[in-house]
């Protein structure tokens, strides 16, 4: 079995499930691509948000039906 995607998530965030922490951070390697950052949904061109694990929890069931 193979996999189109590997996911790294550093998920040392201690507070409540949307607060926003700097130490929650998400990376992934698609196919044979090098891993990268991957930005919270929250974030645009402008503005960097930091994840919350409620956005990482979705962002996770989003790619396992992918």
């Amino acid at each position: 079995m193979t996999f189109g995607i590997h996911i790294g998530i550093d998920y040392s965030g201690r507070e409540t499930p949307t607060s926003r922490t700097p130490t929650l951070q998400v990376y992934a390697a698609f196919g044979d691509e090098e891993p990268h950052r991957i930005l919270s949904p929250s974030s645009t061109e402008k503005t960097y948000k930091n994840w919350c694990r409620k956005e990482i929890a979705e962002w996770l069931i989003e790619q396992a039906g992918t």
